[in-house]
């Protein structure tokens, strides 16, 4: 294993290989919690305070794209964001799908233990998003900015890693309008529409935004003929009203709702057994594996593209399937509702409300409102093959009438997630040395998850079920604090202290609690209390920050971040009395430890050369303790021999983390700008149990691996270049190349995916009232996994089902062609 000295070196030299997307990126920056900062053209102003901050003077490592700029990268979801973003991935593959049910953002190597417990949150307008997965599409913001490093002290919870806000347009002082329509191959449309104006002059104001995008996925499903893994369709549309009753009164309120309805998803199976048909032989999936562990078959080194005649799922709409979806019973989200076939359809509603009070002498007052409601259901094909010829497991056909006489694995996952937060206070800045920030905010957070499916008769004997709710009361009251020392030297110190409260309640139809080992026995009605835990943390960081010349800027600072702990409740009605007890004694908890971090950081920001070069730099070091890690516990029940695998969360690591960052952009000529970022994030594992890895590989010591899912590299290299044509008419061509390195799928970082490349052009003409482009995205049609996850061969004697016999690919788009024009009125 490579030594931490010589990971350390590596860390220097990759100071070369810098890559950020494009400082240089306009974005005119006046809306809500902003205030006009003066500066160069191209000038970024940032929200990362709660302020309106120039980004080259803001002493956080922070990314801001503007709406124009990820219109011009084609940028159309969180995802491609995380393209163009240093230290930031996104990851949608879990459990033997790859879709827009599941989502992880990933900012310098911080790997969530799930989708549940998120090292980074998102925020609209800084109002907190709960899950991960409700901002899929990104209908004309004003800009996105990515904040790394804990940012608990201003956005609260969830922030452990970095934060993701989208800060949302406002409402113009004149009629506005636009529309945008782009068609491309494999059905790929992208219509968006927007008008804004003032309703009544200088006091009400408005801006509406609909859009629908839509693509055929880029994959043959080779069992069904006719069939694209992949599909997707969205449909959104947001509104803005502002209201200016004084000039020293502003309130802006903003609704968004969006809606997907996805086809089966894009997920390849890379088998490390084959199976076979008992009745005649033919092999139905191959064995893909390079290595063995011992008895255990898999993979070893960088994983194989995809067998012949994958990707293959069997998601036909049958009578069966269909009488499956219609029935009510064990459903959490109703059938109208849900979805209706193979695939995803789920739906997102945004609310916020924000006012700011200047009541005078440098002291203003703010108010921040939010509402949150995404309901998602989902089907797959959980086994990952086509297959109607090996018949189905016998006691699924003898205990399950009406359950299918071939092996099949379907399986669907719902879930709601509500949430409120509010969030007032007092900024104080009168131009002086001293500026300070006094704030209290509340968050109220619900979830709840159900689904189900196997071989058996679904609808018929078997049903989905559906969990117990989980709830997040969180309070917090933050400070900041800043402080000239001298015109040139600044310290910033803020902090956050919060309590988390937590509550697990029973599932619907009410449970029986028969082991005091976790709760006390006894009958818990529906939605009463199963368990409750309560946590204190204060996060403090501080900032010392140096103006050495007008155009360059140093800061170093510490930070500590908290993340929520989480609970493990559905063992509790799973397992028998006896059981409970084994799995007390082998550490299995409901409550966990919240991940804590310290974090260290030192950057610069600045222009050279006439502003013509732009750049900002940074380096940190963390200590991640009391990691929350996936465990697979393994019990026999003393009394019946039944054996148990349960899954919780527990705090079963502790990690190193380091890296450094970089984004340059230089207008080389008048026509030509080039920008170039990257990042290099090491992750060096110091203690980790990791019992499902070790039952795979044999390792039982991680020390010095990579956390899985984490690129260790990234980077983009950007340019544009533009001619006159006639009048205010120009010429524009660009290209954009971005890389992000492998993942490993475990800790024992035996197994990786590929590189992934992507190259992107882009052509065209137009001035500031209509454009016209061609472009090709993905030219080379590279086909690496953009992630992977280790996964479990499904096949009908069972044979594979621990360790891990197989990893599930998630299935990137490929080479798409099309062209955009943009009317603005």
């Amino acid at each position: 294993m490579t030594n931490i000295s010589a990971r350390r070196g590596a860390l220097l030299m990759s100071c070369a290989s810098f890559a950020i997307t494009g400082l240089s990126s306009a974005a005119n920056a006046q809306e809500q919690n902003t205030s006009a900062v003066a500066g160069a053209p191209g000038d970024i102003v940032v929200t990362a305070r709660k302020r309106g901050e120039d980004i080259l003077k803001t002493p956080i490592s922070v990314t801001a794209l503007s709406g124009q700029d990820m219109q011009k990268r084609g940028v159309q979801s969180i995802t491609d964001l995380a393209s163009f973003t240093p230290s930031m991935k996104i990851v949608s593959s879990s459990s033997g799908r790859n879709d827009r049910s599941f989502q992880q953002v990933i900012i310098r190597g911080f790997t969530p233990s799930s989708a549940s417990v998120q090292t980074a949150s998102m925020f609209i307008d800084g109002v907190p998003v709960s899950t991960a997965t409700a901002i899929q599409t990104i209908s004309d913001p004003e800009r996105i900015e990515v904040l790394k490093g804990p940012q608990s002290a201003y956005f609260g919870r969830q922030t452990f890693a970095g934060a993701v806000n989208v800060v949302t347009k406002t409402t113009p002082d004149r009629l506005e309008a636009s529309f945008s329509g782009m068609i491309g191959t494999r059905d790929n449309r992208d219509v968006q529409a927007s008008i804004g104006a003032p309703l009544i002059e200088g006091l009400v104001g408005f801006r509406a935004t609909v859009q629908e995008t839509a693509k055929s996925g880029s994959w043959k499903n080779q069992g069904v003929p006719g069939q694209t893994l992949g599909d997707q369709r969205t449909r959104a549309a947001t509104l803005a009203m502002t209201f200016t009753p004084a000039s020293n009164l502003k309130a802006k309120a903003f609704a968004m709702i969006s809606k997907n309805n996805d086809g089966p998803n894009a997920t390849g199976l890379l088998a490390a057994h084959a199976v076979t048909n008992p009745s005649n032989g033919a092999v139905i999936v191959p064995d893909s594996s390079n290595c063995a562990f011992g008895k255990n078959r898999y993979f070893c080194g960088t994983l194989p593209g995809l067998p012949a005649g994958a990707p293959s799922m069997n998601t036909v709409n049958t009578p069966f399937i269909q009488d499956f979806l219609a029935n009510p019973r064990g459903r959490l989200v109703d059938p109208e509702d849900g979805v209706q076939g193979y695939g995803l359809r789920s739906r997102f509603y945004h609310l916020h409300f924000n006012v700011d009070w200047e009541v005078g002498s440098g002291v203003t007052l703010s108010s921040l409102t939010g509402y949150n409601n995404e309901r998602r259901s989902q089907l797959s094909d959980l086994d990952l093959y086509y297959n109607t010829t090996a018949p189905n497991s016998s006691n699924a056909v003898g205990t399950a009438p009406g359950a299918p006489t071939y092996f099949d694995y379907p399986y669907l996952v719902e879930a709601i997630s509500k949430d409120f937060s509010q969030e007032l206070r007092a900024s104080y800045d009168d131009g002086g040395p001293f500026t300070a920030t006094l704030g209290g905010s509340y968050l109220n957070a619900t979830f709840q998850g159900g689904g189900g499916g196997n071989n058996g008769a679904l609808g018929t004997s078997q049903f989905s079920v559906v969990s117990g709710k989980t709830r997040n009361r969180t309070f917090g009251a933050f400070f900041g604090l800043g402080y000239k020392i001298t015109p040139d030297i600044s310290i910033n110190v803020d902090g956050r202290y919060q309590i988390d409260k937590m509550y697990a309640y029973a599932r619907p139809g009410g449970q029986t609690i028969a082991s005091a080992a976790f709760a006390t026995p006894g009958f818990y009605e529906e939605g009463s209390v199963l368990a409750q835990q309560t946590y204190k943390n204060f996060t403090p960081r501080v900032i010392v920050n140096y103006q050495i010349t007008p155009d360059t800027m140093v800061y170093a600072s510490y930070s500590k971040g908290v993340n929520p702990a989480a609970f493990n409740t559905v063992f509790l009605s799973n397992l028998s009395p006896a059981a409970q007890v084994l799995a007390a004694d082998a550490g299995l908890r409901i409550a966990v430890e919240p991940e804590k971090l310290d974090n260290f950081e030192v950057g610069a920001k600045g222009r050279a050369f006439d502003n013509r070069l732009r750049y900002a730099v940074a380096a940190y070091y963390g200590i991640w303790n009391d990691q929350l890690n996936a465990n697979v516990i393994t019990l026999v029940d003393p009394a019946t021999s039944v054996v148990y695998n349960i899954q919780a969360q527990l705090n079963t690591g502790k990690v190193k983390m380091y890296g450094l960052e970089g984004d340059f952009s230089f207008a080389a000529t008048e026509r030509l700008t080039l920008s170039a970022n990257g990042s290099y994030n090491e992750s060096d594992i110091r203690k980790l149990s990791a019992p499902t890895v070790t039952a795979l590989t044999g390792i039982t010591d991680f020390t010095g691996n990579h956390n899985p899912l984490a690129s260790r590299y990234s980077g983009s290299v950007s340019a544009n270049y533009t001619v006159p044509l006639r009048g205010d008419v120009e010429v524009f061509g660009r290209a954009d190349f971005t890389y992000k390195s492998g993942v490993y799928t475990n800790a024992s970082n035996l197994t990786k995916t590929p590189d992934m490349t992507q190259v992107n052009l882009r052509a065209g003409f137009g001035n500031d009232r209509f454009t016209f482009e061609g472009f090709v995205t993905n030219l080379f049609n590279n086909k690496a996994y953009p992630a992977a996850t280790d996964f479990t061969l499904l096949e009908r004697t069972n044979s594979y089902l621990s360790p891990f016999s197989g990893v599930a690919v998630a299935l990137r788009d490929l080479r798409t062609f099309g062209v955009r024009s943009t009317v603005k009125f």
